[in-house]
């Protein structure tokens, strides 16, 4: 079993930034890749961004492609969501998830946190 618990969300004028953190516990964070995914009222949830074990392999959603940076600690059991430029439209509860196969963007991650909520005021 592996704990997942996201913090980092909050309320942001559009333009600002944030960075969301997730912390696990549990089974060898360092042997999941890791994924972030975000679901907006009324919306299916998506993917946005997810990394592999090492950090050696990296991918984003093209929404957020060059305003989000994801990365992870290995020795902090953390992996990390860099927000900037944030628009209105990334409004939504942001999760994130972890799965001992290699980083996918559909959401069959195996382990998934609580989630938080990320708010961008127009």
């Amino acid at each position: 079993q592996v704990q997942l618990v996201e913090s980092g969300g909050g309320l942001v004028q559009a333009g600002g930034s944030l960075r969301l953190s997730c912390a696990a516990r549990g089974r060898t964070f360092s042997r999941y890749a890791m994924g972030w995914f975000r679901q907006a009222a009324g919306k299916e949830r998506e993917f946005v961004a997810a990394i592999s074990w090492s950090g050696g392999s990296i991918y984003y959603a093209d929404s957020v492609k060059g305003r989000f940076t994801i990365s992870r600690d290995n020795a902090k059991n953390t992996v990390y969501l860099q927000m900037n430029s944030l628009k209105p439209e990334d409004t939504a509860v942001y999760y994130c998830a972890a799965d001992s196969r290699p980083p996918v963007s559909s959401p069959r991650y195996e382990y998934w946190g609580q989630g938080t909520q990320v708010t961008v005021s127009s």
